[in-house]
């Protein structure tokens, strides 16, 4: 009558060895999805182990599979899917000799060690491109009327000086600086 109560007259056969194998474990709390979990994995298990031992079947030449294609197919998926921890004399050599060697002294003070100013963001890592200040307008436009004045002076006949002081003029400055400064408190 529990069965009924809890639904488990609906669950599959195998749903329920799975739901009383964790009870034998003495799991009484767990997501109901973590049956439909353990189904898979159970289920692809024995797809894998049953596809390797009709792969050793055939290799064999035999009709169909026998008990020692499935052993041998069960006893790879173990060695090779499933890594054995190393024995315990193995793990404590090793953690012998890494202790052997000291730990890098500090050479910080407390606190949180950071890293050096140019690897972080408060450095200056940027220039910024100032350009120069034009001439006004109203030079430009005594330009244009000059050149209306003169039509048959060719424009790409300036003197040298002049050409100069337009690329100065044309060149942007650049300035860098970091970003150290406090930041305006926002209400």
């Amino acid at each position: 009558m529990a069965d009924k109560e809890n639904g488990d007259e609906e669950m599959p056969r195998a749903a329920k060895i799975v739901k009383t194998l964790l009870k034998s474990m003495s799991v009484s709390e767990y997501e109901p999805r973590v049956i439909h979990q353990f189904l898979e994995l159970w289920y692809r298990y024995v797809v894998d182990v049953l596809t390797d031992a009709q792969v050793y079947s055939e290799h064999a030449a035999k009709p169909a599979i026998d008990p020692d294609d499935i052993k041998l197919a069960t006893q790879t998926k173990v060695n090779f899917d499933f890594s054995q921890p190393p024995p315990r004399e193995v793990l404590l050599e090793l953690a012998r000799n890494r202790n052997k060697m000291p730990l890098p002294k500090s050479i910080t003070g407390p606190g949180i060690p950071l890293p050096p100013d140019e690897d972080t963001l408060i450095s200056p890592n940027y220039q910024l491109a100032i350009p120069r200040r034009e001439q006004p307008q109203a030079d430009e436009e005594m330009k244009e009327d000059e050149d209306a004045v003169v039509p048959n002076q060719n424009s790409n006949l300036n003197p040298p000086q002049e050409q100069k002081a337009d690329r100065q003029q044309n060149t942007p400055q650049r300035v860098s600086f970091p970003l150290t400064g406090k930041r305006p408190r926002e209400i």
